[in-house]
C-alpha cells in the first residue's frame, strides 16, 4: 500500500511538473513572438528624412501665393512638375546622388508645404522630405555598408534626421514603403467588423434563444443542430466562396467592400455564436426560470429579463472568440476581392477597401526590404486592434457577470 501511494505521489508530481512545463513553453512561444514582432516592427514607425534647399523663384514655375490661394491653385500644383523641381534641387544640393536620396513622394511633401503656407512660393527655403527606401533602412543600421556611410555623413552634416513616422498611422497603401500608411486598412477592418458584429451578434444570440427555449425537440431540431456544429468547423474559405457566390454574383453588392466583407464574416462567425451562446443559456439554473414563472412573469418575460441578463457573459464570451477569428482571417476576404490596391481610406460601407491581415499578406508578398519593416509594424497595430477589441468585450463580460 506504501508503494502504491508513494507511485500515485509520484505520478501527481509529474503531472504538475508536465503542467508547469506546458505553461512555460506557451509564455516562452508568446514572448518570442512578441519580441520579434516588436523589434521587427519598432523601426516601421520611424521615419527617416533629408533636408533640401529649394529656391521657387529660380525654378520658374510661375506660382505665386495669389494663384495658390485661388479657386484654381490646386490645378496650379499639380501642373507645376514638382517632382522634376526636387530632383534639380537634390542634384545642386548633393550631386549625382541627390535625386536617389528622395522617396517619390517628396514632390507630395512639397505641395502639401505649398499648400499650407503659399508664400514659400517665392523665396528659397529648406524642407525636410522623406528619404528613398535604401536610405531610410541605411539610417536604421540595417542597410549596405556604403549606404550606411553615407547615411551617417548626412547625419553628421545635418542633413538627415529619423522620427515618428505619422503618416504610417494616417496614410494608405502605396507603392513606396517610405509612403505606405495603415489607416486605409484600419479603417477597413473596422467597418467590416462592424458589419459582422451587427448581424452576427443578433442574429446569432436569437436563434440560441428559441433554439434553447422554444423549439421542439424533434427530427428537424436535431438536424438544425447537428448543420450549426458542422458549420462551425467548415474552413474559411468555403464562406469565401459562399460570399462570392451569393453576395457577388447573385446579389451583385460591390466587390471589395466593406459590406460584403462584413457579410461574409458574419455568416463565418455566426454558428460560433450560436454555440456558445446555446451553452450559456443552458447553463442558467432553471430555479430561476421557475422562480420567474411562479411570480406570474410570461415566458417571454423570463427569457429577456432573467435568462438573457445572467447568459450574457457566457454569450459574450463566445462573441469574442468568434470576432477574434473574423479579425484575422484573410482566405474568404480575398475570394470576395479585397485584395485590391486601395489607396484612399473608405468613406462609407460601399466603398472599395481592405482590411488589416489582407494588407499584411500583400506587403509581405513585396520585393523591396523596406516593406518587411512595415509588414511587421503592420502586425503590431493589428495585436493592438485586437487588444483592444477584446479589452472592451471582456469589459462588458465583466460588468454583466452575475455570481449565483
Amino acid at each position: 500500500m506504501e508503494r502504491r501511494v508513494r507511485r500515485r505521489y509520484a505520478a501527481e508530481r509529474r503531472f504538475r511538473l508536465f503542467g508547469l512545463a506546458a505553461i512555460v513553453l506557451s509564455a516562452g512561444f508568446l514572448l518570442f513572438l512578441l519580441v520579434t514582432m516588436m523589434a521587427n516592427g519598432a523601426r516601421g514607425f520611424v521615419t527617416t528624412e533629408v533636408a533640401l534647399s529649394i529656391d521657387f523663384p529660380a525654378a520658374g514655375l510661375g506660382l505665386t501665393p495669389d494663384r495658390i490661394r485661388g479657386p484654381g491653385g490646386d490645378l496650379a500644383l499639380a501642373g507645376a512638375q514638382l517632382d522634376a523641381v526636387v530632383d534639380r534641387a537634390a542634384a545642386a544640393q548633393y550631386g549625382a546622388i541627390g535625386p536617389a536620396l528622395f522617396s517619390d513622394g517628396a514632390d507630395t511633401i512639397v505641395r502639401r508645404a505649398l499648400k499650407a503656407d503659399p508664400r514659400l512660393a517665392v523665396g528659397r527655403v529648406r524642407l525636410w522630405l522623406p528619404a528613398a527606401s535604401d536610405v531610410d533602412t541605411a539610417a536604421k543600421a540595417d542597410g549596405t555598408p556604403l549606404a550606411e556611410k553615407r547615411a551617417q555623413v548626412l547625419t553628421d552634416a545635418g542633413q538627415l534626421r529619423t522620427g515618428f513616422n505619422w503618416g504610417f498611422l494616417s496614410g494608405s497603401d502605396s507603392t513606396d514603403p517610405t509612403a505606405v500608411g495603415i489607416w486605409g486598412a484600419l479603417k477597413g477592418s473596422l467597418l467590416t467588423m462592424l458589419v459582422t458584429l451587427a448581424l452576427a451578434f443578433p442574429i446569432g444570440v436569437l436563434s440560441a434563444l428559441y433554439l434553447e427555449e422554444y423549439a421542439p425537440r424533434n427530427r428537424w431540431t436535431d438536424l438544425i443542430e447537428v448543420s450549426i456544429n458542422n458549420l462551425a468547423a467548415v474552413p474559411s474559405i468555403i464562406f469565401g466562396l459562399l460570399g462570392l457566390a451569393v453576395f457577388l454574383n447573385t446579389f451583385h453588392l460591390p466587390r471589395s467592400a466593406a459590406l460584403v466583407g462584413g457579410l461574409t464574416l458574419a455568416l463565418m462567425t455566426m454558428p460560433v455564436i450560436v454555440i456558445a451562446s446555446r451553452n450559456a443559456i443552458k447553463a442558467v439554473p432553471p430555479s430561476i426560470r421557475d422562480a420567474a414563472l411562479a411570480l406570474g412573469a410570461s415566458p417571454v418575460q423570463v427569457v429577456f429579463h432573467h435568462v438573457l441578463p445572467l447568459a450574457l457573459p457566457g454569450i459574450l464570451t463566445g462573441t469574442i472568440i468568434g470576432m477574434a477569428r473574423a479579425l484575422g482571417e484573410t482566405a474568404p476576404l480575398l475570394m470576395i476581392g479585397m485584395r485590391a490596391f486601395i489607396a484612399t481610406p473608405p468613406g462609407k460601407l460601399t466603398d472599395p477597401s481592405t482590411v488589416l491581415p489582407v494588407q499584411i499578406f500583400l506587403w509581405s508578398d513585396e520585393v523591396s526590404r523596406g516593406f518587411i519593416e512595415k509588414t511587421s509594424a503592420a502586425i503590431i497595430v493589428l495585436l493592438v486592434f485586437l487588444l483592444a477589441m477584446n479589452g472592451i468585450a471582456i469589459y462588458l463580460r465583466n460588468r454583466f457577470e452575475t455570481r449565483w
